[in-house]
């Protein structure tokens, strides 16, 4: 089994790229100012961003390799994985990295709304790349940070690191959404697509008998994305969330199946993959505003 490193504390990476330490909750990393590093795998106890400013093509994440291009910018949470495919070869690491515990942000409300900054839970391919006045803005945010944690520690430190580290995570927030728009032309509309043809795969198929109701998971296991970056995209290009594209193709399923007289209500509701006929014709009635068997009527 591959030795993969346990880091539970900022002050252990710090180590581990030869780097000061200057708070024990958050660190800010120019790693121009490292020494040659080791490659190894490690697991993070707490979020880390890393900006990478060089096209490296060996890093990965889980199982996978990825290759990120000048000014990406990638997130990981506490839990997470990652590393290189060649460990133990020396390189020069390049780029910055801003590392911050989950206790730093206890009882604040960064610490409230982290949950919100769903990036974290994004996969690494799904990075967000910079343009080069959106990288001179997050290199501003980290250097106010760092300015803040070379000053001397008072009892306003903590307040505005967070507040800083804040700022930045909201700049992120700002530029994933320019790049879902940027990227709707090409890669939005072709996961929005594929999207489609797995629910109407899926209905066409014998899984919802099976299986039950299709699921926003089962529909990103599909597609090959993270469930955030999924329901992220899916919100803001069309307004409406996965769960509800779901439920609207599953509404268009049923109408079709409703208008052919030789099926019972029963069986179109078993059909989807509902388990109480009941629940199909609630959900059907919130919906279209009436029941199955009053749309029936409608093609007698």
């Amino acid at each position: 089994m591959e030795n993969v490193l346990k880091l539970d504390r900022v002050e252990q990476y710090n180590d581990l790229v030869h780097y000061p330490t200057l708070h024990p909750l958050v660190s800010v990393i120019d790693f121009s100012q490292c020494p040659l590093c080791e490659r190894v795998r490690f697991c993070v106890g707490f979020y880390t961003v890393f900006l990478k400013d060089v096209k490296c093509g060996d890093i990965q994440y889980g199982r996978r390799t990825y290759d990120y291009q000048e000014g990406t910018l990638v997130f990981l949470a506490p839990g997470q994985c990652v590393g290189f495919d060649n460990r133990g070869v020396k390189f020069q690491p390049k780029g910055w990295a801003l590392l911050f515990h989950p206790d730093l942000l206890r009882g604040t409300q960064l610490g409230r709304n982290i949950r919100n900054y769903t990036f974290f839970s994004y996969e690494v391919r799904e990075a967000l790349h910079l343009s080069e006045q959106e990288r001179r803005t997050i290199l501003d945010c980290l250097h106010n940070i760092r300015h803040e944690l070379q000053h001397a520690i008072d009892r306003h430190s903590r307040t505005l690191v967070v507040n800083n580290i804040e700022m930045f995570l909201n700049y992120c927030v700002r530029f994933y959404d320019r790049q879902f728009i940027t990227r709707s032309d090409v890669a939005g509309k072709d996961i929005l697509a594929r999207f489609e043809r797995t629910l109407d795969d899926y209905f066409l198929s014998d899984k919802p008998q099976t299986e039950g109701l299709p699921t926003v998971q089962y529909c990103t296991q599909e597609l090959h994305l993270s469930a955030n970056y999924f329901g992220d995209l899916v919100k803001r290009l069309t307004g409406k969330t996965a769960q509800e594209h779901i439920r609207l193709r599953l509404i268009d399923a049923a109408k079709e199946r409703i208008a052919d007289p030789a099926r019972s209500i029963a069986e179109v509701a078993y059909e989807l993959g509902f388990k109480y006929p009941a629940h199909f014709t609630r959900l059907f009635k919130n919906v279209v505003g009436c029941t199955p068997n009053r749309y029936r009527s409608r093609f007698d």
